[in-house]
């Protein structure tokens, strides 16, 4: 083997040197029976950090607009849990939040109905606690998504 192959590899990381070796991995979601792309097929990563993006700036904004009345120390109490709130009252009603809505994502259950209420909360709390979202698995589900059994889909 040659050298510059192997640390090809290596920084390629573990999937790309399976495949090399003739592994096929499928499509993101393809395990869950959702289609490659179009309605029903899993958001992509940039999708998911932009809607979140949004829906923190939005919530930022109200908490130091209106709650915090201008002072940045009170709004930094008050955007985590508007955040939480937010999230939970609008994923739990129609499955999506602004910013998701505005890169066309919803959260939905493995079998494509609109997650529970218990299913809401418990995802949004793992989210709030930051790490969860970060660890993913193949078809780039997030630990807060897995363990509820939701995942966050095109529309």
């Amino acid at each position: 083997m040659d050298t510059r192959e192997a640390l090809g590899s290596w920084i390629d990381g573990p999937k790309a040197a399976a495949e090399k070796m003739g592994a096929d991995f499928g499509y993101r979601g393809e395990r869950l029976g959702l289609p490659k792309e179009g309605p029903g097929s899993i958001a992509g990563p940039g999708r998911r950090i932009g809607a979140l993006f949004v829906d923190g700036w939005l919530v930022s904004l109200v908490s130091f607009g209106m709650l915090a009345k201008g002072d940045p120390a009170e709004a930094n109490l008050w955007t985590l849990p508007l955040f939480f709130l937010v999230a939970v009252l609008l994923l739990s009603t129609t499955g999506t939040t602004l910013g998701k809505r505005l890169f066309g994502l919803r959260v939905v259950r493995l079998d494509g109905r609109r997650a529970t209420i218990p299913q809401v909360l418990l995802r949004t709390l793992l989210l709030c606690l930051v790490v969860p979202p970060l660890v993913w698995d193949r078809d780039t589900r997030g630990l807060h998504d897995k363990a509820v059994g939701t995942v966050e889909v095109r529309i």
